[in-house]
């Protein structure tokens, strides 16, 4: 067998062991199973990924009393994660920065973590759909490939407007 086709079998034998995450199928912890049904495509289109077996992937929910305009406006701020995420100390970013995919921040973490630093960059920003995603490239942690998807969505019922952040782990 010559070398190319020996990698190229590899690499099927790779893609084989992957599996699609089911976040699409249950309700994660807060949501109900009504909010979930009307979230679902978007969990299906934005929180689904393809992962192997030393991979894993969690969704998060996070129901919120607030419209959707002020949630997106606090969380599409990737230079300023601190304002929601509570175990980040602090992040920095360069004096030329320009909010845009492709664009990094170096990120400190609070201690008692099992990592304190970490370089991410921005992979996705869409003002209109409410999505934000990046990838971590570097920094003193464990973690490996590691990319987080951000969606904000606006419901309403009986007059009741709340927003709900789902946020997936990969």
């Amino acid at each position: 067998m010559e070398k190319g086709q020996t990698s190229s079998i590899a690499e099927e034998n790779q893609q084989s062991n992957e599996t699609t995450t089911t976040h699409h199928l249950n309700p994660p912890p807060g949501l109900t199973q009504d909010e979930f049904n009307e979230l679902n495509r978007f969990i299906t289109e934005f929180h689904t990924y393809q992962v192997n077996s030393v991979q894993c992937s969690s969704l998060l929910a996070q129901p919120i009393d607030a419209p959707s305009d002020v949630v997106w406006s606090i969380v599409r701020r990737f230079d300023k994660p601190q304002t929601y995420k509570h175990f980040i100390k602090s992040c920095t970013v360069k004096e030329d920065f320009n909010m845009t995919p492709g664009c990094t921040r170096d990120v400190n973490v609070i201690s008692g973590l099992p990592a304190a630093t970490s370089t991410e960059r921005l992979d996705v920003l869409d003002d209109d759909r409410h999505v934000t995603g990046f990838s971590i490239i570097g920094g003193e942690h464990r973690l490996r490939n590691y990319r987080s998807v951000t969606t904000v969505h606006e419901l309403e019922r009986d007059g009741r407007i709340w927003t709900v952040a789902l946020e997936s782990l990969s």
